[in-house]
């Protein structure tokens, strides 16, 4: 079975920043050929394929598949090195003198504080794309830090999540906060929403977190356990990727109800219903530890649990302790 190569290289990327290198590129995918072939499939002469050819080859997309030779004349088919390419690139501030760090993962307002606190030091970026997917951007390579909230089906958090995603991987786990999560409703609670028994209701529009989010992992094993369909919320496939946006629509009236964060629903004044506490934590390689030394050493100060204290439905009790995989 033939493999896609992820290509996350500057120099692999710049070889395909020629189109005629792409095509090039797209033609050997389909099978082996050689210079003659591929300038008659480009029109052009087989000197001008060669000098793209030996780009390729220098950024490792293309080796020599077979050498013939036909009536005294050699010829060189090449392949190409994979039988797909997924190009990644991240573009990153070039003259910021301030070191560059990239939290991906669940969405998180107590991540804002901390990108607001360090700011003078540290250029936080934040790629919220659920827990699950935070954890597999850690593992890629496409960011230094995760959060997230992973409730399994033995009541722990995160750690088997972390286990089963970077089995190979030398990590360090260190608690945020734990979160107070509930229903989010128009101030008022105008049509009298109580549990999760009522967005069933034909009168009720729900609106949901993407597919794998910690909050709508914990939403699908909880209608599970009591018995609820999906199919029956009318707007369970409408997706609200934080829970600031969530809140919004909520209080917009897009939405009668929506599943988040009580800091979020308090900050927009909405009815709020708590549901569960979880905890989520921060995932980083080993290797990231130094670099991500300022911020967690951030966490352990007063001034940071203070501030994180004073969003709604936040514990800092255990900010800051280290989890053990």
């Amino acid at each position: 079975m033939s493999k896609i190569e992820m290509l996350d290289q500057f120099e692999q990327i710049k070889a395909l920043a020629d189109p005629r290198r792409l095509e090039i590129l797209r033609i050997l995918l389909a099978g082996p050929a050689s210079l003659t072939r591929l300038g008659s499939r480009l029109g052009q002469h087989p000197a001008r394929v060669r000098h793209h050819m030996q780009k390729l080859e220098q950024a490792g997309l293309v080796e020599i598949n077979e050498i013939t030779i036909t009536n005294g004349v050699t010829e060189k088919f090449y392949r190409t090195s994979a039988g797909a390419y997924l190009i990644q690139q991240m573009v990153l501030p070039k003259e910021d003198q301030r070191q560059t760090i990239i939290f991906s993962g669940s969405h998180d307002l107590a991540i804002e504080q901390l990108s607001q606190a360090l700011g003078a030091h540290i250029n936080l970026l934040s790629l919220p794309v659920g827990s699950l997917d935070g954890l597999v951007a850690l593992r890629q390579g496409f960011c230094h830090i995760a959060g997230s909230h992973l409730l399994d089906k033995d009541g722990d958090y995160n750690t088997p999540f972390v286990r089963h995603l970077l089995p190979d991987r030398s990590t360090n786990m260190v608690t945020l906060a734990y979160r107070q999560q509930g229903l989010m409703m128009a101030a008022g609670n105008p049509k009298g929403i109580h549990e999760l028994a009522d967005l069933v209701r034909e009168d009720v529009t729900f609106v949901n977190r993407q597919p794998g989010s910690g909050t709508r992992l914990w939403l699908d094993t909880r209608l599970k356990e009591i018995g609820i369909s999906p199919e029956l919320i009318n707007g369970y496939a409408n997706i609200s990727r934080t829970h600031t946006q969530m809140a919004l629509m909520v209080r917009s009236g897009q939405a009668d109800a929506g599943i988040g964060l009580q800091a979020a629903a308090q900050k927009l004044d909405l009815f709020f219903i708590p549901l569960f506490n979880e905890r989520f934590d921060l995932t980083m390689l080993q290797e990231s530890t130094q670099l991500l030394a300022p911020m967690l050493d951030h966490l352990q100060t007063s001034v940071c649990r203070l501030a994180m204290a004073g969003l709604s439905g936040y514990d800092t009790t255990h900010t800051g302790d280290q989890i053990y995989s």
